[in-house]
């Protein structure tokens, strides 16, 4: 344990320098950062730790889903399947409708009632039946309705993350909070511009105007004028999940417009149709409002195209971000609103310094007090240690929370954790009569094994807490957890390395200084 590979001398030297060098933007004043970015080349450290929401400020959003409008366009769905299979099939029957989670099926002739089932069966597998007589319901089982709110959460989770992560918002929190709520948290983003972007249904379909007195027609309004409205097909011709882009752009007029592209099979289809309604008009409709309706010209084969109605800059960017991220499969209503002022974040900020300087600083007298210049050469290798843990979270672009500054407290003070374990060791063998080099070396090599068992077993608390922990708790676990780390390399090599660099100056030292 007294000789150190030169190689693993150089290798520790290098750590703590690039260690120092990536830390040292969090430091630097924006400015002098932004001085740097421009100036030097891109591999010079510039990136910092992200500030979380308690530190930094932002939105804390509570969502409630509406799952029980997609129960009833799922029944809508499965009426028309039923319709569709049993007409197929050749079964007859007089009255057919929606009911709660299901549908509701009269026959004709009871004997057609076991192809029924059979039939209802095939359509979904999670369909409960009960038959009375003529009279066929089904409705969703548990099973069912279970599925239905874990897909609808679950999709609503990813379209929220990629129209926050479209933003360029860092680290956001989104997760699921019960059964039908969304918790989002979005740290430096104001809470109404938040909720313009995530809480927008933004569902898009076209749709052929439908001729006067038609059965199967639709009112929607207008979205510049709601007094006006427009009656189409109830059928859409294209929805927004045959989009494959979309983009702000301005047309030959200088209007603001959203150019889009469908994929091929919504290409195909808006071709198929406009070849046979050239003449005809077809609304353009968003979350329920007509945003235009053009005539048809000629057809539109190309698979691209563009969305007037009358925006504005920002109206038509984000309308375009949305497009793209895709539609909520439910409505979403806010229930709880917060916004954590950047004045309360620095307040966070200020006290977890204090506490954090303060614990530095009686950890450092301590040692120094306890062990001399030993516990000098330990406080160095805690600073370095505090230097890179900071690198390593700028390096991950970890997002840093009052918790994760707590974890970084309690790292601090585990810190030395190892040293004290080496140097007392170190005294007993020297009340032993062990020489210098003999007591050093049978300190640092029998107290490694409990070195080894504390930060490991402190290191397997952080890995569970960071794999069933969310928000804060996961932001305290990876402060720790790299704490464990750096602690560990810096106590077994960089206190050893200034140790033996003492050793090999005084050779002919009677004591040591611990």
């Amino acid at each position: 344990m007294i000789n150190i590979a030169s190689w693993k001398v150089y290798l520790s030297i290098a750590v703590c320098v690039l260690g120092v060098a990536f830390a040292m933007p969090n430091v630097l004043s924006s400015d002098l950062r932004a001085k740097i970015s421009e100036t030097m080349p891109s591999f010079v450290p510039s990136k910092t730790v992200n500030l979380g929401l308690d530190l930094r400020g932002g939105a804390h959003l509570l969502y409630d889903v509406d799952v029980a409008s997609v129960f009833i366009e799922r029944a809508e769905s499965m009426l028309r399947d039923v319709r569709e299979t049993l007409r197929d099939e050749k079964i007859g029957y007089r009255r057919i409708g929606v009911i709660e989670n299901g549908v509701k099926v009269t026959l004709r002739d009871e004997n057609d009632g076991a192809a029924a089932r059979k039939l209802l069966r095939a359509i979904d597998a999670n369909l409960e039946i009960n038959t009375d007589g003529v009279v066929i319901e089904a409705r969703l089982n548990e099973a069912g309705i279970k599925q239905v709110y874990d897909n609808t959460l679950s999709q609503s989770i990813e379209v929220v993350r990629r129209r926050i992560d479209a933003l360029g918002t860092t680290e956001p929190v989104i997760q699921r909070q019960g059964e039908d709520r969304i918790l989002i948290q979005a740290p430096g983003t104001d809470a109404q511009d938040l909720k313009s972007v995530v809480g927008t249904t933004a569902k898009l379909a076209f749709h052929l105007v439908a001729e006067p007195g038609s059965a199967s027609a639709r009112r929607y309004p207008y979205a510049e004028d709601p007094a006006r409205s427009l009656e189409v097909q109830r059928a859409a011709l294209v929805t927004g999940d045959m989009l494959e882009t979309a983009a702000y752009a301005q047309d030959q007029s200088g209007q603001h417009v959203i150019s889009f592209k469908l994929n091929h099979a919504g290409a195909r289809r808006f071709c198929d149709v406009t070849r046979t309604s050239v003449g005809k008009p077809f609304a353009i409709v968003l979350d329920d409002e007509v945003l235009s309706a053009p005539v048809i010209r000629e057809p539109i084969c190309g698979g691209s195209g563009q969305i007037s109605g009358g925006f504005t800059i920002q109206a038509a960017g984000e309308l375009a971000l949305l497009l793209r991220a895709g539609a909520l499969p439910a409505e979403m209503h806010v229930v709880e609103e917060r916004t954590v002022g950047p004045s309360l974040g620095a307040d966070s900020i200020e006290a977890g310094k204090v506490a954090a300087i303060i614990g530095l600083a009686r950890i450092l007298l301590f040692m120094t007090i306890s062990y001399s210049l030993f516990g000098l050469m330990a406080n160095v290798a805690l600073l370095i240690n505090v230097a890179l843990i900071f690198a390593l979270l700028s390096m991950l672009q970890a997002t840093l929370t009052l918790p994760g500054i707590a974890g970084i407290v309690l790292t601090i003070g585990m810190a030395v954790d190892a040293n004290v374990l080496i140097f007392e060791r170190i005294r007993e063998e020297l009340r032993k009569g062990r020489g210098i080099i003999s007591a050093i070396d049978a300190g640092y090599g029998r107290a490694m094994a409990t070195i080894i068992d504390s930060n490991l077993t402190t290191l397997i608390a952080a890995v569970i807490l960071f794999s069933f922990g969310s928000g804060p708790i996961k932001g305290f676990s990876v402060t720790l957890g790299i704490g464990i780390v750096t602690s560990f390399f810096t106590a077994i090599m960089i206190t050893r390395l200034l140790v033996l660099t003492w050793l090999k100056k005084n050779r002919n030292a009677k004591t040591l200084p611990v």
